[in-house]
């Protein structure tokens, strides 16, 4: 507890289904620069692995098992933005994972909240890369 009496929480990982684990690996943290935490085996077809692009959240790695979850690779959120990706240096990283082949949606735009532009990852889901205005 804070010395509010409000619980700390936090959400440790969000789920992302791939059909590779090899493939997902090298994508997060070859072409965006994410670190590789953790990638354990658990079974002969299921590992724990978990990626993130320094600090917060990190991405829990799934392989999709069965119709179902494979359907939803590339679509976990129906179509909108999936992830929000923030950054200290907004043209650093758009430059960066442009030159390493990251499809952008969109040119870079200026709203009230800060510099914004939309990506694909390699699996169709969609991000906002975004550095938030400093106040």
């Amino acid at each position: 507890m804070t010395e509010s009496g409000v619980p700390h929480r936090s959400v440790g990982a969000v789920t992302v289904l791939v059909p590779d684990y090899d493939e997902a690996i090298d994508y997060f943290v070859n072409t965006l620069g994410f670190t590789l935490n953790e990638d354990t085996r658990i079974s002969e077809e299921k590992r724990w692995i978990t990626v993130s692009p320094g600090a917060g959240t990190r991405l829990l790695l799934a392989k999709a098992k069965g119709k179902r979850q494979s359907a939803a690779i590339g679509c976990q959120s129906g179509g909108r933005v999936f992830l929000f990706l923030t950054t200290d240096d907004f043209w650093r990283d758009y430059r960066a994972f442009r030159s390493s082949g990251v499809e952008f949606q969109q040119e870079p735009r200026y709203e009230e909240y800060g510099i914004v532009a939309v990506f694909k990852d390699i699996y169709g889901n969609l991000w906002d890369l975004i550095q938030q205005r400093p106040d």
